[in-house]
């Protein structure tokens, strides 16, 4: 049975950060930032242009900081000038198959390495270009948030479709919950099925009716 909270869609975890950065395994250090969000994307196989133009929206006017009074969640990255680093990460659009993760709504690779530079491309025109920064598309990666607050924002697309393999088995196990579920048996099948005291003079020992064998001399 698969376990899923919610539909899948262009799924990402926003991470407010005092520093930042990101490098392949055994590797130096390829992408850092200081003050600013940390972005773990997961592309589904449904998202389009539109999924993308969305994200990318919210993710740069999102108000998570603090102004310059000090008043949370006022102010953008944008309007802070802090730095944004992307991490492709298929793993948030992960649906549990018991207890194995099973991962066939994310993008296949080459799909989602083409959508995630377009994803990429587009922050970098809305904002400023060496304000984004990037892992390593497909790699393992090691990547290290300090997280401030801390504070961390889950967001969504909303042009979400339920799984249809997803609905399916969802209603096949509310009807066979539905079947198996105890009936209250009601208060006339009760008496019918009660057993009858063989010294209740009322007991027929047959049929109505049933009259003695015997005849009167």
């Amino acid at each position: 049975m698969y376990l899923q909270c919610s539909p899948r869609c262009c799924h990402a975890l926003l991470v407010q950060v005092i520093e930042a950065s990101s490098s392949p395994v055994g590797n130096e250090q390829i992408s850092s930032i200081g003050r600013g969000l940390c972005v773990l994307l997961g592309i589904s196989l449904e998202d389009t242009q539109r999924e993308l133009e969305h994200m990318v929206r919210k993710i740069l006017n999102l108000r998570v900081f603090e102004d310059e009074s000090g008043k949370h969640w006022s102010k953008s990255v944008m309007d802070k000038q802090y730095e944004v680093l992307c991490v492709s990460q298929f793993t948030l659009q992960c649906i549990l198959k018991g207890n194995k993760p099973d991962y066939h709504m994310a993008m296949p690779t080459e799909q989602a390495e083409c959508f995630y530079n377009n994803f990429l491309e587009q922050l970098r025109k809305a904002y400023k270009p060496e304000l984004i920064k990037d892992g390593k598309f497909g790699a393992y990666m090691q990547v290290h948030i300090q997280n401030d607050g801390p504070v961390t924002i889950e967001l969504e697309s909303p042009a979400a479709t339920v799984d249809p393999k997803q609905l399916t088995k969802l209603e096949k196990q509310q009807q066979r919950k539905e079947k198996t579920r105890t009936k209250v048996p009601s208060e006339s099948s009760r008496e019918r099925n009660a057993p009858r005291n063989k010294d209740d003079p009322s007991a027929s020992s047959g049929a109505e009716g049933d009259v003695s064998s015997e005849r009167e001399p």
